[in-house]
């Protein structure tokens, strides 16, 4: 994958997208002291270029009932079969990140359950029971400390 290069008004763009990503562009160009039509055209070669996928909101889970998260590490029976037991745990709502690693586990999903019972169901009656899963190893989550976007330079 070909990596893009961005100039200072592309990066000041998307630091201020990572602040609030509806910011409305009249705002955004004056506060970048460039023209509405240039935060446009950047803006559209971003998403052109895939760099922006999405503008997106951040939700409270906990405010939404969701009071457990973990991180699940899935051992599985071949490594050839992680596409399928990921297209698998993409039919599972409450797993809302699924990535491939190295090592013992194959795969690594981090989960939001309303309570530890409903974790235990997600974990046994949901992702052990895909056919290709060896086994399990979870963590529980007391809470985030932080998240935040990858370093945006020029």
């Amino acid at each position: 994958m070909e990596e893009i290069k961005l100039d200072a008004i592309d990066t000041r763009i998307l630091n201020e997208l990572t602040v609030d990503a509806r910011i409305p562009f009249s705002r955004l160009a004056k506060k970048l002291k460039v023209s509405n039509t240039l935060v446009h055209q950047r803006i559209k070669k971003l998403y052109d270029s895939g760099i922006l996928k999405n503008a997106t909101i951040q939700l409270d889970t906990w405010k939404l009932g969701y009071k457990t998260s973990a991180f699940t590490q899935i051992m599985l029976d071949n490594s050839k079969l992680h596409t399928k037991v990921e297209a698998q745990l993409a039919k599972i709502p409450e797993i809302v990140e699924c990535v491939n690693i190295a090592g013992r586990y194959a795969i690594l999903v981090k989960i939001f359950a309303k309570d530890n019972r409903h974790l235990r169901d997600i974990i046994y009656e949901k992702i052990q029971v895909i056919e290709g899963v060896e086994g399990t190893n979870t963590t529980m989550s007391f809470e985030t400390a932080f998240v935040r976007p990858v370093p945006i330079q020029v």
